[in-house]
Order: C-alpha cells, then sequence, then structure tokens
C-alpha cells in the first residue's frame, strides 16, 4: 500500500525517475569542467551528453519529465549547485556550477 510522500522524501524519488544516463553526462561534465572547487558549463553542452546516451525515441522526454533538474539530487551528495538562465530580454547560455560545499 503506498502513503503519500514527504518533503524530505522528494529528493530520492525524484532521483530514482532520472535515468541513469542523465546522471553519467553531468557527471562526465563536472569532471570535465572541474577545476580548484568548482565546475562550470553550459545546458547545452550537458544536453547534447544526455542526447548521445539516451535512445532516441526518449529524447522528448528530457524536458517534459524535468529529467534536467537534477540540482536536488547532487546537493543531496554534498555539492552546491547553481542554475543560471538568461531572463527576459537576456541572450546568454544558460549554465549549471557545481562547487564543493564547504564545511562548516
Amino acid at each position: 500500500m503506498s502513503k503519500p510522500i514527504g518533503p524530505d522524501d522528494v529528493t530520492l524519488l525524484k532521483t530514482t525517475q532520472i535515468p541513469g544516463e542523465v546522471f553519467a553526462a553531468f557527471n562526465e561534465c563536472i569532471a570535465r569542467h572541474f577545476r580548484c572547487t568548482s565546475a562550470n558549463f553550459t545546458q547545452d553542452e550537458v544536453l547534447a551528453e544526455v542526447r548521445k546516451r539516451l535512445p532516441e525515441d526518449q529524447h522528448a522526454h528530457i524536458f517534459q519529465r524535468g529529467w534536467m533538474d537534477v540540482e536536488q539530487s547532487y546537493k543531496a551528495m554534498g555539492w552546491s549547485v547553481s542554475y543560471d538562465k538568461p531572463g527576459y530580454n537576456e541572450t546568454y547560455a544558460a549554465t549549471f556550477t557545481f562547487a564543493k560545499r564547504r564545511k562548516p
């Protein structure tokens, strides 16, 4: 029997719904761009990596199912994650930044 999900359980459930190929693509980009304490890369770069790994018939699901929304999953693993996208009337590339979380 199912029960309602609690707020603390959402990250774990969401993580299990994102294909491993998506995390593999993000991991590749993090490793490729990691310098000293952080990695910064564009959404287009990681999206290209995701598309290389997923079957073509799943490409339409990438955004529909929120598979690129990995921030909370990585935060749960100890990363500080930010996503920056252009606002109205701005024209720069959307970027992800993954940084080592500072220890208190």
